[in-house]
């Protein structure tokens, strides 16, 4: 695949350099030299330009790209204007646009950004979780509901999933077992060892339950 990351502040750089350190196609775009020449080398293009107008955006060839990142958050008006550019004249197929308020995300959503990101906001969330929950390592779905890793208690050592009945007794799922960095199935029969990192699914409060056992 292919994207354009435009702005390239700390946001941009970090969205610019995990997408090419994944092996993706990524052009990055930004008005500062300095910060261009510093990401030549990790990323496949990057290119020292102010983007103002529509002949701007077609010029970087933005439109053979797949999934454009509005990065800019700070300017306001500028990442609306771009936004608009890329989903109203160019048909951008994904545009994830940066913004820094309710107020920022609703506009950018009325003019056609598929989705749009609070950084801060949702580091503000990570942090007050993993302050307040238990299980320390989870993914939030929703607000209510998560996956999450969690240490084997005591109890179920020894016992299969078709024993402990996860689901009937503790209203969660077990997908799986973590094993190094991977995630792998485990079988209804299988008996849980000590030191087995489970991976489980469920609302919040049945996780916090599980974690305190």
């Amino acid at each position: 695949m292919k994207f354009c990351v435009i702005g390239i502040g700390r946001f941009g750089y970090h969205v610019a350099t995990t997408l090419a350190n994944h092996n993706m196609e990524v052009l990055a775009i930004d008005s500062n030299e300095s910060i261009i020449a510093s990401l030549r080398d990790k990323v496949t293009q990057a290119i020292c330009m102010r983007v103002t107008d529509e002949d701007s955006l077609r010029n970087i060839g933005v439109e053979d790209i797949d999934t454009v990142i509005v990065a800019m958050g700070e300017n306001f008006s500028q990442s609306i204007l771009i936004t608009a550019l890329l989903k109203q004249k160019l048909r951008i197929p994904s545009v994830i646009s940066r913004g820094i308020s309710a107020l920022h995300k609703d506009i950018l959503q009325l003019i056609g950004a598929d989705h749009v990101v609070l950084p801060e906001q949702e580091m503000g969330v990570r942090l007050a979780d993993k302050l307040s929950l238990t299980y320390s390592s989870f993914i939030r779905i929703t607000q209510h509901f998560s996956i999450s890793h969690i240490q084997a208690p005591e109890r179920f050592i020894g016992k299969t999933p078709q024993e402990i009945q996860f689901y009937n007794n503790y209203d969660v799922m077990c997908v799986g077992k973590k094993v190094e960095e991977d995630i792998v199935a485990i079988d209804p029969d299988e008996k849980i060892g000590e030191g087995d990192t489970l991976v489980f699914a469920g609302y919040n409060k049945n996780l916090e339950r599980i974690a305190q056992l």
